[in-house]
């Protein structure tokens, strides 16, 4: 059964040993980040803070902080298991035999379950504030790191509709708290709202969006995922949940919000306006610097009475998002490779903070081929934003980190191998000279052959003899080693 809401999923956690429960009284400025930073670089559990100073709401932080709490979110035995859901329901056959009729009844049920519904009352508009009322002062948003421009709404699912299609988008874009009534919205340019918003400013029309904070985990997730431009997200999530997401219509807007969301804000952003936004403490580790963004004016905001506010602390790795991250690697490998067949495996490290570092393995066919597997990975969707891609052959592990380093000391000739281009990256790529715009890296990491003009003997990798292996494997446990230390 899917999580109905986000209460669910804390019982879930609590119940399973994956939660503490804070109840020192601490304070959304500065307190609940340090808090939060120590435990995530410890591994550990989720936090949900009882006693914020100054505000009724409790504060979920690091919910998704771990990969066994990324599968619970997303209620599946392992991140792998998720990536192998979507390719058995994209590789569905024709059904020409009544077997496979029988086999697809599933997967067409479960399209089914994918489509949202619409429901008429909902949690989330418990308690409502309209016009002046509004006042996002009664929030416990996070202030996060000393230098941030203010507190910011870090895990937000904001909702717009494409102005001419009336296509739907759901993203994640960090909100920083201008006023009672105002924040940012930090639309980059490659993102899905920030289009929405370009065609609204070309037409002279206000866009209106609304922002659902908390809602289950599958919809918050699905916020993040880099999906093909105008997949509805909301979809995806039923599909994630193998049930309908319920929406419920905005009190002031013409958007529906999830209707177990904790806390929704109604609002617009107009064509034109800009404010200074940031500095923000991002997930690179840096500050990204301070800039004119979107101004979002808040008309209406609505809360459960029992609300939980969730935020995520981003910074150095290893954070929250590293895990949510590492989820989209798992989810979207089998549909690389069902472009690329010729893709073992993938590898997007922690450290890389999602698009600076991209390790790949691949059965090499041809001479070059590795060359134009950089390329192809270039060319798709937010894997454009990749700053160094290493590719190595099909034997390496590319989920260790220590084999792949020393594959790639040993195998490159640093004027041979490597490729460099210039393309779109990361908006908080602050080593690019110019912003949005910069250079990316190819290394081809694997074994050169003579078709690449490469004619010295490429020498053996040092390997013990199978029989000595068994043989010590057998006298192993008389040795004593492993209990010493």
């Amino acid at each position: 059964m899917a999580y109905r809401d986000l209460q669910e999923f804390v019982k879930r956690l609590d119940a399973a040993g994956e939660l503490v429960r804070i109840k020192e009284p601490v304070s959304p400025r500065l307190e609940i980040t340090e808090i939060t930073d120590r435990v995530s670089k410890r591994y550990g559990p989720a936090l949900l803070f009882e006693n914020v100073r100054g505000f009724k709401m409790s504060v979920l932080t690091n919910a998704f902080g771990s990969y066994k709490r990324m599968a619970m979110a997303l209620e599946v035995p392992n991140l792998n298991a998720l990536g192998e859901e979507v390719m058995d329901f994209i590789e569905a056959e024709a059904p020409d035999t009544i077997i496979k009729k029988l086999r697809l009844i599933p997967k067409l049920r479960r399209m089914d379950s994918a489509m949202p519904k619409l429901v008429k009352k909902a949690r989330c508009q418990e308690v409502v504030y309209k016009g002046e009322d509004v006042d996002l002062g009664l929030l416990p948003v996070l202030h996060c790191w000393p230098e941030d421009g203010g507190p910011f709404i870090t895990l937000p699912v904001v909702f717009t509709r494409h102005p001419e299609t009336g296509i739907r988008n759901a993203g994640m874009y960090r909100m920083q708290i201008f006023d009672k009534n105002t924040t940012g919205m930090h639309w980059h340019a490659h993102k899905g709202g920030a289009q929405h918003y370009r065609v609204a400013e070309r037409l002279r029309k206000r866009l209106p969006v609304a922002v659902a904070i908390g809602p289950d985990p599958a919809m918050t997730y699905a916020a993040t995922a880099p999906l093909p431009e105008d997949i509805d997200e909301v979809i995806f999530a039923g599909f994630l949940r193998n049930e309908p997401v319920e929406l419920v219509k905005c009190l002031t807007i013409d958007l529906e919000v999830p209707a177990y969301s904790q806390i929704v804000l109604e609002g617009y952003v107009e064509p034109g306006e800009r404010r200074m936004e940031g500095p923000f403490g991002d997930h690179t580790g840096y500050y990204s610097l301070a800039d004119l963004y979107p101004v979002f004016h808040v008309t209406c905001m609505t809360h459960r009475k029992d609300a939980i506010y969730p935020a995520t602390i981003v910074g150095r790795p290893p954070q929250e998002d590293c895990y949510m991250a590492k989820a989209t690697e798992r989810l979207f490998l089998p549909l690389i490779k069902k472009t690329m067949p010729e893709v073992i495996d993938m590898n997007l490290p922690i450290e890389g903070i999602f698009h600076n570092l991209v390790f790949i393995s691949i059965d090499k066919r041809y001479p070059g081929h590795a060359k134009k597997v950089m390329h192809a990975i270039w060319g798709l969707g937010q894997m454009m934003f990749s700053k160094i891609i290493c590719v190595f052959d099909k034997e390496v592990d590319v989920q260790d980190v220590s084999h792949c380093l020393w594959r790639l000391g040993n195998n490159v000739d640093p004027r041979r191998d490597t490729v460099f281009v210039d393309g779109p990256v990361d908006a908080l790529d602050h080593a690019s000279p110019l912003p949005h715009y910069g250079s990316k890296m190819g290394i081809d990491c694997t074994k050169k052959w003579p078709e690449e003009g490469f004619m010295r003997k490429w020498p053996d990798i040092i390997e013990m003899d199978r029989d000595v292996k068994t043989r010590i494997d057998r006298l192993w446990p008389k040795l004593g080693l492993d209990r010493r230390g």
